[in-house]
């Protein structure tokens, strides 16, 4: 019997998994540093799966998809789309940039598998955003058509850093300062999370005593640094800011979701935080946003399970 296999494909590791109907199973982790080439990784994959023939796929990749061929930003692997198709013998072969598979995820998560954050309620197939502070910022749309679900591709994690309360001009100020524009970007993502620290701590004169975002986020929830409390407060309240934002450009009624690797470290934090109010806090569009549901993902496995949704739409059953 034929089955369809997935891949989310990061600079580090490659994770594949079998599509099944309730999601995915049989879910293998390997080094990418261990093969030379990704058909060998995928091919490592079939071999550990004997008993299963696979004939349809999709990878989900850590980089700009744009044409037949696809180079990965932060490691060696180049190929064609459809050389590959014809390596691995497939009927059918899709590959779609890692956050396209997130956001192909989004409805067809569980409430076991997403962190409601404040009030509001989805609309059944109305528009969706999902923003992920991780290394960088990824954000992306996703709208029904009469075809499905569709992304709407973009860069909207460098568009400009908007300040809203004294604190946010402190960090922009910072920003222009020493990158001569301040974008989302450098301060809701690892580097953000230092930004914003930096800024903090240069702006009560004190030391800059951390190098690394997770020495920032532990200071910050074990209470032993008031800079880096008031740093992770901050982060909270741009991060409800920029969610509003997004709600506010595609009226995501189906709701905004927060992905990426950062924020699922401290999601209590983010529960107690000003978040929910700052995505409120619109002005005399507070009514427009208010019923706008906001989650934290919280499945693992989402990128997967968004592979296996947009695989599933596009092929036969």
């Amino acid at each position: 019997m034929s089955q369809k296999f997935v891949a989310d494909v990061g600079g580090t590791n490659i994770r594949v998994a079998r599509v099944t109907d309730s999601g995915v199973a049989d879910i293998k982790k390997y080094m990418c540093n261990d093969f030379a080439s990704i058909d060998l990784a995928i091919g490592q994959y079939f071999a550990d799966m004997p008993q299963y023939n696979f004939t349809q796929g999709c990878i989900a990749i850590a980089c700009p998809v744009l044409g037949d061929q696809v180079e990965m930003t932060n490691h060696s692997w180049a190929f064609s789309q459809n050389a590959l198709r014809t390596q691995l013998k497939l009927d059918a072969l899709f590959v779609i940039n890692d956050f396209t598979a997130v956001a192909h995820s989004l409805p067809v998560l569980g409430e076991d598998q997403v962190v409601q954050i404040g009030e509001g309620i989805a609309k059944e197939n109305g528009n969706i955003a999902v923003f992920g502070p991780g290394t960088g910022l990824g954000v992306e749309h996703i709208t029904m058509t009469s075809s499905g679900w569709q992304t709407l591709d973009g860069e909207g994690g460098h568009v400009d850093f908007a300040p809203v309360d004294e604190t946010d001009v402190v960090v922009w100020r910072h920003l222009q300062t020493t990158l001569g524009r301040a974008s989302a970007e450098e301060v809701m993502s690892g580097r953000g999370l230092h930004n914003i620290y930096t800024a903090l701590a240069n702006d009560a004169s004190a030391p800059v005593a951390f190098t690394e975002p997770a020495q920032i986020t532990e200071a910050a929830l074990n209470g032993t640094c008031k800079i880096a409390e008031a740093t992770l407060t901050q982060f909270c309240r741009i991060m409800g800011s920029f969610a509003g934002n997004l709600a506010l450009n595609m009226a995501t009624t189906g709701g905004i979701f927060i992905g990426g690797g950062i924020a699922n470290r401290f999601p209590e934090f983010i529960q107690n935080s000003d978040f929910r109010a700052r995505f409120e806090a619109k002005g005399q569009m507070k009514h427009y946003v208010k019923d706008i549901p906001t989650f934290l993902i919280a499945e693992p496995d989402h990128g997967l399970l968004g592979a296996a949704a947009y695989l599933n739409q596009n092929t036969a059953s």
